[in-house]
């Protein structure tokens, strides 16, 4: 089968006139063209809510642990991406040796997911997702406070699907995951379609404002899992919606599913949001992929590269049985996150409920 064609927005058409770029920074380096639209030059949205305002509280010493890590990772993030990178390895790499919990959980989903594979196998997974994630804690601050050092890194497969269901006048529900790049991975794709998200808030007041107004810049809105009402108003406006459903909510609005081979707890939101909206024209349902190309050593005078895969709609869905609709779209994901499984967050306790409730594989 043919792969789908690649878009690039960095080869830029020799008839299209660009403006020059107002980061004269941006101009010097010799890595990007001069003329090189930036990452916020291009970027794509219908409207841009409103920021939450800063409470005193967030000063308390409940929150001074926070205040404390930004103090000291945010001075990084003006290095140069190949020490930002080189750094993002050595704190995977320190978490992944301090962080016994999350490590045990790592591995345990690893053996679940891969039995196949040797024990040694699996642990330099397991080391390289939290490898990636450190890296990715760069790539995330640098989406929220320096975005257009990202400019010219991104380059799309299937852009085609989504851009149909909107000149038909449909909302599209774009199932994400839970990569280590989630962040920046909203960011590129909304060089090329605006795009609203659904997210659940941080039990922590300060850390749900941080990143609620450090995902400001980048979706139209950010709607509560729990605000129907907005998520309606976005679906009947027509409007593209992130939306990441691989995680264990339990079984009180989900199914057991397989995914990786393994019953997992999934939620059936996806199918109950298909069902919304005008009828004539219905939600699209399609998959999005993150992916980072390049290896996370990044050699010098290289920029990264990432790559944006999203997959035709998903036909006839949602069907009359919620268990075959989750074990879909369980199947669709896995077969995104197998592109390269150690850019997945796999120290999530993904199989932390069974047919019967809590399980103990995680103990």
């Amino acid at each position: 089968m043919k792969a789908p064609e690649q878009f690039d927005p960095s080869k830029t058409s020799s008839k299209t006139v660009t403006p020059a770029p107002n980061n004269s920074k941006l101009a010097k380096s010799p890595a990007i063209p001069v003329g090189t639209p930036t990452i916020k030059q291009t970027h794509k949205h219908t409207e841009q809510a409103a920021r939450k305002p800063f409470e005193g509280r967030f000063l308390l010493p409940k929150y001074w642990g926070i205040w404390l890590l930004l103090a000291m990772i945010l001075p990084m993030i003006y290095l140069p991406l190949r020490w930002q990178f080189w750094l993002g390895r050595k704190l995977g790499i320190t978490l992944y040796k301090l962080a016994s919990s999350r490590r045990r959980d790592t591995l345990t989903n690893l053996r679940l997911a891969f039995p196949e594979k040797p024990e040694v196998e699996r642990e330099l997974m397991a080391k390289q997702v939290f490898v990636n994630q450190g890296i990715g804690v760069f790539e995330t601050l640098c989406t929220w406070f320096r975005p257009n050092i990202f400019t010219r890194t991104v380059s799309i497969s299937g852009l085609q699907h989504v851009i149909n269901a909107q000149n038909d006048g449909r909302a599209v529900i774009l199932l994400g995951a839970h990569y280590t790049m989630l962040d920046l991975g909203g960011m590129l794709c909304t060089q090329f379609f605006p795009m609203d998200c659904m997210y659940r808030p941080q039990n922590n007041a300060f850390l749900d404002w941080l990143v609620y107004n450090g995902r400001n810049a980048i979706f139209g809105k950010q709607i509560s899992s729990r605000d129907m009402r907005s998520l309606v108003s976005a679906i009947k406006d027509g409007h593209v919606i992130w939306y990441s459903p691989d995680q264990d909510y339990g079984l009180k609005q989900g199914v057991m599913a397989p995914f990786f081979g393994v019953p997992a707890a999934t939620i059936t939101a996806p199918r109950r949001l298909a069902k919304l909206g005008d009828k004539a024209h219905p939600p699209a349902v399609m998959a999005l992929h993150t992916y980072r190309q390049t290896p996370d050593s990044l050699p010098s005078g290289k920029r990264p590269h990432y790559h944006l895969t999203i997959t035709p709609q998903l036909d006839n869905y949602p069907s009359h049985d919620e268990v075959a609709d989750a074990t879909r779209v369980n199947e669709i994901l896995e077969g995104l996150i197998r592109i390269d499984p150690t850019q997945w967050m796999w120290f999530h306790r993904r199989f932390k409920n069974g047919p019967n409730g809590r399980t103990d594989i995680y103990k």
